[in-house]
């Protein structure tokens, strides 16, 4: 390179340098309207300036809790919290973590899709813990006050459920009947397959197509959807598992909780799988052929996704 080329080239350099520095720290790292997610939520906040990203906690000091004996704090994981962070096109992203009791998780799972947030994960952070903590992860793309409006209509909802209870709930709402004499027929009809009977329950297995490490999988090795009901046909519980792809998750989220179901957990099954599956399982009661109405329309709205 000839020498008044490499004078060009360096003058260049410092001149992109100096249009960097020059920038406005929100031209190269867009900012949040921290005070407005403050006042919207009703909690304080804090600032990560290395991530750019806001945060929100509410610790769990409304329920006593214990963990194999141990009264647990709330700075040993029993906070809940909502993280803001800009993202393209002038949008936010939320993430979040929310620590609910038994009788919490519904309830605050269809507060938290009916104000335009997805569920992403339920499960348990603790054994032998006295009364049973479940962590609910949320998420949501958008505007930062319709997620932070969001966020706070999930945390009073489960301010609402604690008011009317100090106590968490032990059992769901409903009756079971005392002996199991499902009839088979009409939940055949309803689910369009043939079901298993076996001492007056009934179950309905839809295997999935998969592969695990090059090797193919499916109904058999656990790449399943089922529902299987016991009790009577007017007083019934319906449990089972759903076996969805990632985009179908949050469709059979707001159906089923739509139809009253009750979602206890969501998770994943396996490792390196194609394509990757994500796995729910739930818990109803009612009659029998609602409860089976309710699964099937869970499929049909995951069968459009499909489509």
């Amino acid at each position: 390179m000839s020498l008044p080329s490499r004078i060009a080239l360096v003058l260049a350099t410092i001149a992109c340098a100096c249009t960097l520095a020059s920038a406005a720290p929100s031209d190269r790292h867009p900012t949040l309207d921290r005070a407005q997610i403050e006042q919207i939520t009703g909690l304080k906040g804090s600032f990560s300036e290395a991530e750019n990203v806001f945060k929100v906690t509410k610790p769990r000091t409304d329920v006593p809790v214990q963990v194999d004996g141990l009264a647990m704090a709330p700075f040993m994981g029993l906070t809940s919290w909502a993280a803001f962070t800009p993202a393209h096109g002038g949008r936010v992203m939320l993430m979040g973590d929310t620590v609910v009791f038994e009788d919490e998780v519904n309830p605050a799972m269809s507060a938290a899709l009916d104000a335009g947030l997805e569920v992403t994960a339920l499960h348990n952070h603790f054994f032998f813990d006295r009364p049973k903590v479940y962590f609910m992860h949320i998420a949501g793309m958008g505007d930062a006050s319709q997620l932070a409006a969001g966020v706070k209509k999930v945390y009073d909802k489960i301010a609402e459920v604690r008011a009317a209870n100090a106590a968490p709930a032990m059992t769901f709402p409903g009756r079971i009947g005392a002996e199991n004499t499902i009839t088979p027929a009409p939940l055949e009809a309803v689910l369009g397959k043939k079901g298993q009977a076996s001492n007056g329950m009934f179950k309905v297995v839809v295997g999935a197509p998969g592969s695990m490490h090059g090797t193919p999988i499916g109904n058999e090795m656990g790449v399943n959807t089922w529902a299987a009901f016991a009790g009577t046909d007017d007083e019934a519980i319906v449990d089972g598992d759903f076996v969805m792809r990632e985009d179908e998750l949050q469709p059979v989220l707001k159906s089923m909780r739509g139809d009253g179901i009750n979602i206890v957990a969501i998770h994943q099954h396996m490792t390196h799988e194609q394509p990757r599956y994500m796995f729910l399982h739930y818990w109803g009661k009612g009659h029998a052929d609602t409860l089976a109405k309710a699964v099937r329309k869970a499929l049909d709205a995951q069968a459009a996704v499909k489509k």
